[in-house]
């Protein structure tokens, strides 16, 4: 089988693979989509586990059952969470399940940038969601970041009329205006840099969209009655984003700061005004199984507009194209790599 080798973001090779072999309790999958995330471009993080095949928002169909599997069988269409917890651990038992040691060892053999791939034993058990009809693959690739939102927006405490600044209106970005809009938080204003973004956000459901080329706090005060946002989410790594979202949060405030940065990069903080404005920071990674089924849901309903969010779908053969768009973050949302479709 072929399969997208990852050396770095200008190094990713098609290189010929055995088609992997499942065992008990395992399923061999036919990946028809896979979303490439923001992760796999951030070489920091990738770059010192290579050369390996990434891939972790992956779709297809059930092409092979081992034995002892029940409930799947051939040619069911999946969606497979490659990190999957333990549920038995002190955090996962304390609801903390995106903590739990065994989420991040587990995974997909070899990852979703491949023509087929080996679903573990672990993963069968608690990580493969059939796809409902009217459910297409291209949306079951945003199940996965879907679920990353449903996760944050829990710990984070949004709920109906809580006015939301989300800064940063890329995928992530733009499922959490989505998300928001389902909750009955409101006003909902993003915040952006790139032109198209800032056109993307309106047109998913944001009611106010600002330049986050200039300051933020005023904008944000005549976009909503006078007052900061109650609650604000961090989109990019961006650090003057990162620091300008405690002067966007109203006095008992709370902050999500949903992407990571480099290693390294310290965030500067005046004590004394976060302790007396009573501020709560907090931050969130990945998503559970129960995340995922919310996920899963909120598009199967029609929700959350999935499918409309993919603007790229391209061939294992130009997965290196997508990684270029992905990483310049220009005029793109969800690149789609879809391993069967012949390159053009």
């Amino acid at each position: 089988m072929r399969a997208a080798l990852y050396y770095n973001n200008r190094d990713i090779r098609i290189v010929e693979m055995p088609l992997p072999r499942i065992g008990v309790g395992e399923l061999l999958m036919r990946v028809e989509a896979c979303g490439i995330c923001g992760s796999d471009v951030m070489e920091w993080y990738r770059v010192p586990k290579a050369p390996r095949v990434l891939g972790h928002e992956a779709v297809g169909v059930v092409e092979e059952v081992g034995e002892g599997v029940e409930g799947f069988e051939v040619g069911d269409r999946i969606f497979v969470s490659h990190h999957v917890p333990c549920n038995t651990c002190r955090r996962c038992l304390r609801g903390e399940h995106t903590a739990c040691e065994t989420l991040h060892r587990t995974n997909i053999d070899p990852g979703g940038f491949a023509e087929y791939a080996r679903v573990p034993r672990i993963n069968v058990d608690r990580g493969v969601f059939k796809l409902p009809d009217g459910v297409s693959f291209l949306d079951g690739v945003l199940i996965e970041p879907l679920g990353c939102v449903v996760r944050g927006q829990r710990r984070l405490g949004l709920g109906p009329g809580d006015s939301v600044l989300i800064i940063g209106s890329g995928v992530a970005g733009i499922l959490h205006i989505q998300l928001a809009r389902v909750k009955g938080a409101g006003p909902i204003i993003a915040a952006d840099i790139n032109e198209y973004r800032m056109r993307a956000a309106e047109r998913f459901g944001a009611d106010v969209v600002l330049d986050a080329r200039s300051p933020l706090p005023q904008q944000v005060r005549e976009a909503n009655d006078g007052r900061l946002a109650d609650r604000v989410i961090v989109c990019t790594a961006a650090l003057e984003a990162i620091k300008a979202a405690a002067s966007c949060a109203e006095d008992g405030g709370r902050i999500l700061y949903f992407a990571p940065t480099p290693p390294g990069v310290e965030l500067p903080l005046d004590f004394n005004d976060f302790w007396m404005r009573q501020l709560t920071l907090t931050s969130s990674y990945a998503a559970a199984p129960a995340d995922l089924q919310v996920a899963l849901d909120l598009i199967r309903y029609g929700r959350i507009a999935a499918e409309e969010m993919v603007t790229h779908r391209l061939p294992l053969k130009r997965i290196a194209e997508g990684f270029r768009l992905v990483e310049r973050a220009g005029e793109s949302l969800k690149v789609v790599i879809e391993p069967h479709q012949q390159a053009s």
